[in-house]
Parts: structure tokens; C-alpha cells; sequence
């Protein structure tokens, strides 16, 4: 049985359901026509045990008495002609087991122990329609009752006691109808059995052909890495195999842009670490060739010289964790990092890192609470790129005013603004100002901001301010009071 189950799973899947339409229907097509023929010779029986019955009734004393006369004796015996015989079994059983046949019976029938037992029982009405068989082993359909016996010495029917009348009519016809009438449904149901496994091979070849495409273009995909595929989908079908369809081109769209976009990313990263690799291996290279030549440089010349050093260190590392920052951006938020997060404390936390950077200028706040769901450390993050790019270009002695009201957190400063032709590539990773590429960045920060607050469900934007400067914006869904499971101290410390 287990082997039979692992080779059927082994099978492809049309020939799967061919197989069980097949049984389906077999199983139907089998039990609709036993019902049929049993249904078939109960009809036939019960119209072969009403005519037995019409039968019932006294018997002539002249009959019985004849019937004496064939005692022991087999009515086809008799060198009588056949002339009038007729196709009904007609006798009289003793008590002792004697048959008696009357004239004109079509044989005697083999007399039971059960039917001898009915005879001697004196309360005895009569028995019920039961198959048997005559003297020649022929079958048939038997009635036994009461011998009932008039026009004899006794004037009104009179029973006879330990005596029976037996009548009985062949089945032969009968059972040759039942077995044609069962070749005829075997043959019928095997053509039907036949024809519904076709059909289930057929429907499954038309079922499985969109499937067949798909698995064609994800062997192709496996085979040759083209992520451009796609398959073609009927825009008004609904059917699964049309949601799978569209499912796994939306998959291959979305492998093909994140492919894209690593591309994009290692160029655009491998790009941005050469200048200062270059930089910092041409100062090292100075510095061990005037230790090698036995020429130092002068003091001045290599405080300057380590300075530079540390300054492209400090922004290789600084570079190498933008990088790291967005690669976890886009692998998205799992959601265990995902917490209810207290916008105001962690702007407050983000503003005392700011004020420790750009300590000549004077930062305003006027912070609401505001909560909302984020990752915390990716949010902070966020809220220090923004201040940080705020400080860079803030001239010295310079204000920047900072709100956050209903979940809009706005960043002013006074510096030199953005220009209007600049503004749709300031999210763009790797993008840097004309006039700022002098300063210190790699040009990932508002790059972090925008995919870190897009993750949280919410949009920032940036505009030029009246009266110079520039104003980011950043709007995040939350609510004003923490969830009511959560403690407000909770939603603080995170």
C-alpha cells in the first residue's frame, strides 16, 4: 500500500488527476449500477412473486386426489404427452417429506427442512416468496401454503393438516435478463471509465498548460538569471494560476530592481571609497618614504599630513556606515525590530548629539508628544541626518529651529538653500550639492532619511524657506497618546 502511495506521488500531476477522476467516476458509475441491478431483480421478483400468489387458493379434491396417483414420481417422467403442461411448479407436500405433483406441473421442487418444519407447525399460515431449485437443479422461485381442499366430501373449503401445496416458477429468463442487464451496465461503465480518464487527461493538460508556461520561465529564470521575463496574464482572469502568474512577476520585478539597485549601490560605493583610499594611501606613502629616506618631514608638515590621515579615516568609517545603514534599509524592518516609539525623546536625543556638533549655533525646539511605530535606532538615525545636514549648512552663529506637531517634525535652517533644479535628486544616493561636494559627506544621509521614513509609512520633502535657508519636513502616522497596553515611560526609553 505504502509503495503504491509513494508511485502515484511520483507521477506528474496530470496523470494525478486523470488517475483520480478515473476513480472518481469509477467509484459513481460502480455504485449507480449495482444499485440498478439489484433494483432490476427486485422488481423482477416481486412481479414473479404476485403472479405466485395469484395462485393461492382451495384446490379441487378431484386435483389433490390425482395428484396422489403422482407420488414420488417426476411429472416429466410420464410418457403423457406435454400437451397443456404448464410453466408453473404445482405440487402437495406430506409430512413425511412425499412430494405429490399435480397434473400438468412443470416438475417437482426440492421440499426444505424449513419447509417441512412450516408444514408440521400447526399455527402455520403460510411462508414467504424464496429461491430454491427443482429436481433438476434448475432455479427457482418457490411459494409454500396451506393445502386448502373443496368439492371432496366436505362441502366448504376445508385445511388439511401436515399437508402443503407448493407452486414454484422458473428463473431461468429471470437470471439470463439479470446477467445481460449486468454485461450491459460492466460495459457501459468501463466505456464511461474509459472516457472520464481521458477527459481528466484532457481538463489537466488544459488545467496545468498555464502552470507548464510558469515552470518553463522559472526553469528559464534558474537556468539564465534573466530576471526580465515575465508571464503573459489575461488583465480580467482571477483564477489562481492567473494570481501565481502575477505574483511571481511581481517577484521577478522586484529581484530585477533590488538587483539593480546593489548594482547601483556597489558602483556607486566603489566610486566613493576610491577618493579617499586614494587620498589616504597617498599621505601614508609620503610618510613612510620620508621615514625610508631618512628625510622626516617638517613637524608642521606631519601634524598636517596625520590630520588629514584621521580626517579620511573618519570619513571612510563614516562612509563604510551609511553603507551599512542603507543595505539594512533595504532588507527592510523585521518585525521584531519594530517598536511603538516616542517621536518627541527621540528628537530630543537627536538634538542633543546636534547641539555637541555645530556648538556656536542656537537650536530652538518646540516638541508635542507624538507616538508612532518604528524601528528606534533607524528612526534616530533619520532625525540626526536631517539635524546633521542642517548644522553642515548653517552659517556660524546661525539658528535652527526645530517642531514637531501631530507627528510633523519640520527642521529649519538659515543656510543657502537648496535650488529649485536640485531638489527632485537631494534623496538620490550618492548625490551631493555642486556647491557642497567641498564638505565633508558621502552623499548617503537624506538617502537614509527617505528610505527609513518610507519603512515607517510615512514621506518627507524638502523646500526652499522664505528669506533663504531650507525647511525638511517629515510626517509620520502615530498618535498623540501611546497604545493603551503600552506605558508611556516605556515608549520613552525606546
Amino acid at each position: 500500500m505504502n509503495r503504491a502511495v509513494r508511485r502515484f506521488r511520483t507521477l506528474p500531476i496530470r496523470s494525478r488527476l486523470a488517475l483520480l477522476v478515473a476513480a472518481a467516476v469509477a467509484f459513481g458509475v460502480a455504485a449507480v449500477s449495482v444499485t440498478c441491478w439489484f433494483i432490476v431483480q427486485g422488481k423482477l421478483y416481486d412481479e414473479i412473486d404476485t403472479n405466485l400468489k395469484a395462485q393461492k387458493g382451495p384446490v379441487s379434491y378431484g386435483s389433490v386426489k390425482r395428484a396422489g396417483y403422482n407420488c414420488g414420481r417426476d411429472p416429466k417422467s410420464s410418457d403423457e404427452s406435454l400437451h397443456g403442461r404448464s410453466e408453473y411448479y404445482t405440487q402437495v407436500v406430506k409430512a413425511d417429506g412425499t412430494v405429490c405433483a399435480f397434473d400438468g406441473s412443470a416438475g417437482t421442487v426440492k421440499v426444505t427442512s424449513s419447509d417441512m418444519a412450516m408444514v408440521k407447525n400447526p399455527s402455520w399460515a403460510g411462508g414467504a416468496p424464496r429461491t430454491g431449485t427443482d429436481s433438476e437443479g434448475n432455479p427457482v422461485r418457490v411459494l409454500i401454503m396451506p393445502l386448502i381442499v373443496t368439492d371432496g366430501p366436505v362441502p366448504v373449503p376445508t385445511p388439511v393438516d401436515n399437508t402443503a401445496v407448493v407452486v414454484a416458477a422458473p428463473l431461468e429468463g429471470t437470471q439470463s435478463t439479470l446477467k445481460d442487464l449486468a454485461l450491459l451496465l460492466l460495459l457501459v461503465s468501463g466505456i464511461g471509465v474509459v472516457g472520464a480518464g481521458a477527459a481528466g487527461l484532457a481538463v489537466a493538460r488544459a488545467g496545468l498548460s498555464p502552470v507548464d508556461k510558469l515552470t518553463d520561465t522559472v526553469e528559464h529564470v534558474a537556468r539564465t538569471e534573466d530576471l526580465s521575463v515575465r508571464i503573459p496574464v489575461e488583465e480580467d482572469s482571477e483564477d489562481e494560476v492567473a494570481r501565481l502568474s502575477r505574483s511571481f512577476n511581481s517577484m521577478t520585478s522586484a529581484l530585477a530592481s533590488s538587483r539593480e539597485l546593489q548594482q547601483q549601490l556597489i558602483a556607486d560605493a566603489g566610486h566613493e571609497l576610491r577618493t579617499p583610499l586614494t587620498s589616504l594611501r597617498t599621505n601614508i606613502e609620503l610618510l613612510t618614504r620620508s621615514e625610508e629616506t631618512g628625510r622626516p618631514l617638517p613637524p608642521a608638515d606631519r601634524k598636517a599630513l596625520l590630520a588629514s590621515v584621521k580626517a579620511q579615516m573618519t570619513e571612510l568609517a563614516a562612509l563604510i556606515g551609511d553603507l551599512q545603514t542603507l543595505s539594512r534599509s533595504d532588507a527592510g524592518h523585521p518585525a521584531d525590530r519594530v517598536e511603538v516609539v516616542s517621536l518627541q525623546d527621540t528628537v530630543e536625543a537627536a538634538l542633543r548629539r546636534a547641539r555637541l556638533r555645530g556648538p556656536e549655533l542656537t537650536i530652538t525646539a518646540d516638541l508635542q508628544p507624538w507616538y508612532v511605530r518604528a524601528e528606534p535606532s533607524a528612526l534616530e538615525r533619520a532625525i540626526v541626518n536631517i539635524l546633521d545636514n542642517a548644522v553642515k549648512f548653517s552659517p556660524e552663529g546661525g539658528t535652527i529651529e526645530v517642531a514637531l506637531d501631530k507627528g510633523a517634525l519640520t527642521v529649519r535652517d538659515h543656510g543657502p538653500g537648496i535650488e529649485t533644479d536640485e531638489l527632485p535628486h537631494v534623496f538620490d544616493r550618492f548625490w551631493r550639492s555642486p556647491s557642497a561636494r567641498a564638505l565633508p559627506g558621502s552623499g548617503l544621509g537624506l538617502s537614509i532619511v527617505a528610505r527609513t521614513v518610507q519603512q515607517s509609512g510615512g514621506e518627507v520633502s524638502l523646500r526652499r524657506a522664505e528669506n533663504g535657508g531650507t525647511v525638511a519636513t517629515v510626517r509620520l502616522p502615530g498618535a498623540a497618546t501611546p497604545p493603551p497596553d503600552l506605558d508611556p515611560d516605556d515608549a520613552g526609553s525606546q
